[in-house]
């Protein structure tokens, strides 16, 4: 191994994590020098009351702001274009995201439209943004996606029926204000499917390629935190304390990913709802347990860590015990949190998955995966899945 490719960079935006966390937005919008301020956001999280009250705290430090909540679960190529257009007209210069990772996602591609002026499809990639983006401020209200964290954005392309990823240190939130008092709003299949998502994201960054000592120690912490507290979450909405280890548990599995990349189950999961636009984390679940059968072999010593960490003892267990654990522990964790589905009765046939996996295979998490994959490969997990 060369110097070079040993060395490991690591981002994150300013971080206030708490309860209460979300009041801070006035202040800080006031130290970016804002004007007017564009909040995105969708209908659902409008409807729960988290967007009048941002409008509420920009007000009361005197800062005027226009809410957009043109946002679908998986945010559109139109719908950036046409919040970058409400931006300009109404001369805004800060962006707030209310929101889980599709208005978040959104934000960041209306911040990359509004300061290059061409087509969001043009910033598919990675490090293809030339300018900076305008200060934008996330304020998470799930537990999973990280959004407000990482230099992901992931936008969906109708016409294409395909997702593509934007990678880049720009689209870094300069703040997140990670509040888990937001996510009291969630419903429990909401909660079930961004936490699993969080789950997937710290096993994925512990196992990639990319993995680091800089990372290490947040999947794993995600991992146990995310492990221990889900369920029970789930079971118990209203407990405070569940709410927070698990918000912390997404943080920090953000803060993994973002840095070490994902894997084969986001990049399979990026071509799956973009087809066929299903929820993200819930295209994770159904796939999760095929791809650690599959990838199982290139990283025991990893899988074997994060089954450690997951409650498994392993002493005395051959890797072939440790694995069906592993898978039968993620599957086991899946039902408790009431997640059963399969591909086949979402919609996949057969005869869809060639479609997939050339997408899947296109996409970058799939550098990053332990095991070097074939569309074949990716054809035989998505069969295994259905």
């Amino acid at each position: 191994m060369s110097e070079v490719s040993r060395l490991r960079k690591f981002v994150s935006p300013e971080i206030i994590f708490g309860s209460g966390a979300r009041k801070t937005v006035g202040n800080y919008a006031l130290t970016f020098g804002a004007r007017k301020v564009l909040i995105v956001s969708d209908p659902g999280v409008h409807q729960a009351g988290w967007v009048d009250e941002v409008e509420q705290l920009l007000a009361e430090q005197h800062i005027p702001s226009v809410v957009f909540t043109d946002v679908s679960p998986n945010p559109r190529v139109e719908q950036v274009a046409k919040g970058a257009e409400l931006y300009h007209e109404e001369g805004c210069n800060v962006i707030v995201a209310v929101g889980g990772g599709s208005p978040m996602d959104c934000a960041k591609g209306i911040g990359i439209v509004s300061t290059h002026g061409r087509s969001i499809l043009e910033f598919e990639g990675v490090d293809r943004i030339e300018i900076p983006i305008p200060p934008l401020i996330c304020i998470p209200t799930t537990a999973g996606t990280s959004a407000d964290v990482s230099q992901f954005a992931i936008i969906s392309n109708q016409q294409e029926k395909m997702k593509f990823s934007i990678i880049s240190k720009s689209v870094v939130p300069d703040v997140a204000l990670i509040d888990p008092d937001t996510t009291r709003t969630m419903d429990t299949f909401l909660t079930a499917c961004t936490g699993v998502d969080a789950l997937v994201h710290a096993i994925e960054a512990f196992v990639s390629t990319a993995s680091g000592p800089l990372t290490d120690m947040h999947a794993l912490d995600a991992i146990r935190l995310i492990n221990t507290h889900l369920a029970l979450l789930v079971e118990q909405p209203e407990d405070t304390h569940l709410r927070e280890q698990v918000m912390l548990g997404s943080m920090k599995a953000g803060l993994a990913f973002s840095n070490a990349v994902l894997g084969a189950v986001h990049a399979m999961s990026h071509s799956l709802g973009g087809y066929l636009d299903l929820p993200h984390g819930l295209c994770n679940a159904m796939l999760l347990e095929h791809v650690i059968d599959y990838n199982y072999e290139s990283a025991s010593d990893r899988f074997r860590v994060v089954a450690e960490t997951m409650g498994i003892d392993p002493r005395g267990l051959s890797q072939s015990q440790i694995k069906r654990r592993l898978m039968q522990h993620v599957i086991s964790l899946k039902h408790e949190v009431g997640l059963y589905q399969k591909l086949a009765e979402q919609g996949v046939h057969l005869t869809d998955i060639p479609y997939l996996s050339k997408n899947a295979i296109k996409d970058p998490c799939i550098l990053t995966n332990p095991r070097k994959s074939s569309r074949r490969d990716v054809e035989a997990v998505y069969e295994e899945a259905l």
